[in-house]
């Protein structure tokens, strides 16, 4: 006999799960009980929303449910932020809440919620478990739910009573999705349609990606001589320094690379939605018929039309429909896909000079030099501008951002990036606004010895706020400014390093003394609003504006 706490735990186990993240309450000490002595490493983090995060960076990297173990009421919804990262970023993930007694339900007990409503539109299923020996069960089916057709999050609420309950129940055998597969009707059309195609280009994104498929979609670029591209926060699928390498198809993208797309006479997005920020509003295509051929491959056969009405629609994952395309006959060569890549070089290649004393440009060239094979996070901010456009990312788990656009990312993502691949480097890039959104996740780091190297990027701003802001209401300033400590100070205080950067030429040792310490460190930045993105001031977008 086991209690549901340790029927649990055994569930979790038998999944393969070796990491959990959590803030620890009352309502689920039969968890934390059982968690004592399993195989199991528990990361506590210091708020639920970046416990939340955490475990969803975990599910980008494993392509298995990241798991977060949160208190009932302000714990959940506190973790919510979290989950609604899982629900755009398409990330396999499962947030177990500790739920009120059940004879306490329906009386508005202490910090009671009905995480069925709460949830509803932020997961694929929510579901609270009444009876302890339907735990393995219910955990089977979150797994095959959060990891099917398009991944992610799971809520599942334990009532506190449930959990001390007694049962003979045995866990189920580990959990295996479908990946769905083109017919050889679908391979037959779509070899088609790419033979007779003159500008094709092939724009990967989404979620259900392996090392073996992100493999065999470089091969099939090359065979095919295919600019290939990627979407919002997804360049880890195909490495930047790849002659077939186009570009990413985010905020502010290269025009070259938009016009190469919306001039495409056949467009193959595989894997990914085309939701606002790609698809750049939704104006790059018209809808719901492109004036572009669309060919839309994606593992949520829900997904295929729901926008865009494709020429031809495929239910596969991304590694599936490679395969089944392998042996198509190679196109002619035409030089498309090395005059797509140039463009891409001559738009990352020099970051240009900006006002200020402390110039993200050069500080970004200097780290690409220097920290080339670093996983690289962030959160959201025009800071982040510099790292999407600049960087190389040469693989699937460099990049670890989130395609919601949510604060405060970045500093959670890092942790669990370090803790699944201690042996190496990783870098977080925050803005001072998104530092502060979940800065205390630093004393995470610090308690687990994860040598993360943060850069706080400090405009005194919400930056990306004030650039609409000057362009919708110039000079009229409000609600953006931002007085900030000294980040340096703040990583000591913590016990780990810090260093105060307020020249270009100073940067270079600082981060050097960051990654000689051994211990998580901030690097501290301090940049003019003035250099409010790459490509405009501060000034220009009021003197645009009047």
């Amino acid at each position: 006999m086991r209690t549901g706490g340790e029927i649990l735990i055994d569930c979790l186990e038998a999944q393969g799960v070796d990491r959990v993240f959590c803030v620890p309450g009352e309502s689920y000490l039969a968890v934390l009980d059982a968690l004592h002595d399993a195989k199991i490493d528990v990361v506590n983090a210091r708020h639920e929303g970046g416990a939340a995060m955490m475990a969803e960076a975990d599910g980008k990297m494993t392509g298995r449910p990241g798991v977060a173990f949160v208190t009932r009421g302000p714990g959940a919804t506190n973790a919510a932020s979290g989950v609604h990262v899982a629900k755009q970023d398409s990330t396999p993930m499962i947030l177990f809440v500790g739920q009120i007694g059940r004879r306490m339900k329906g009386r508005e007990a202490f910090q009671e919620v009905d995480y069925r409503q709460t949830f509803r539109d932020l997961a694929k299923w929510v579901e609270e478990i009444d009876h302890a020996d339907r735990i393995p069960e219910v955990l089977s089916h979150a797994f095959h739910v959060a990891m099917s057709g398009r991944p992610g999050p799971v809520v599942l609420a334990l009532p506190e009573d449930m959990l001390k309950d007694r049962t003979e129940a045995k866990p189920g055998p580990r959990v295996t999705v479908a990946a769905p597969a083109p017919s050889s009707a679908d391979v037959a059309r779509f070899g088609a349609m790419l033979a007779a195609a003159e500008r094709p280009v092939l724009l990967l994104g989404g979620s259900r990606w392996d090392a073996a498929a992100v493999e065999a979609a470089r091969v099939f670029a090359e065979r095919h001589d295919l600019p290939a591209a990627v979407t919002f926060r997804r360049q880890g699928l195909f490495d930047h320094d790849h002659p077939n390498y186009a570009g990413d198809l985010g905020i502010g993208p290269n025009p070259k690379l938009k016009a190469r797309v919306a001039g495409s006479d056949l467009l193959i997005l595989l894997g990914g939605r085309l939701s606002e920020m790609p698809s750049q509003g939704f104006s790059l295509l018209t809808m719901p018929a492109p004036q572009v051929p669309l060919v839309h491959v994606h593992p949520g056969a829900e997904e295929i039309g729901r926008i865009y009405a494709p020429a031809l629609g495929i239910n596969a994952t991304p590694g599936a429909f490679l395969e089944a395309v392998a042996g198509l006959p190679a196109r002619a060569a035409t030089g498309a896909a090395a005059e797509a890549h140039g463009d891409y070089l001559g738009w990352s290649g020099q970051p240009p000079a900006t006002p200020g004393a402390a110039e993200m440009g050069p500080i970004v060239s200097h780290l690409r030099a220097v920290a080339p094979e670093a996983v690289v996070t962030n959160g959201a901010g025009n800071y982040a501008t510099w790292v999407h456009r600049f960087w190389r990312f040469r693989d699937l788990h460099a990049q670890l951002a989130p395609t919601s656009g949510s604060m405060g990312y970045g500093l959670p993502a890092a942790v669990a990036a370090k803790a699944r691949n201690p042996g190496r480097e990783v870098i977080c890039f925050a803005g001072d606004g998104c530092f502060q959104m979940t800065g205390q996740e630093f004393g995470t780091l610090a308690q687990y010895g994860l040598n993360v190297i943060v850069l706080v990027v400090d405009n005194a701003a919400y930056g990306t706020i004030r650039m609409h802001q000057e362009r919708d209401y110039p000079g009229r300033v409000s609600a953006t400014r931002l007085a900030n400590p000294d980040f340096a100070a703040l990583a000591r205080a913590y016990g780990g390093h810090g260093e105060r950067v307020e020249k270009t030429e100073d940067f270079p040792e600082a981060f050097a003394r960051a990654r000689a310490s051994g211990k998580p460190a901030i690097v501290h930045i301090l940049t003019d609003v003035e250099a409010i993105s790459p490509t405009t001031t501060i000034s220009a977008l009021r003197n645009r504006a009047r």
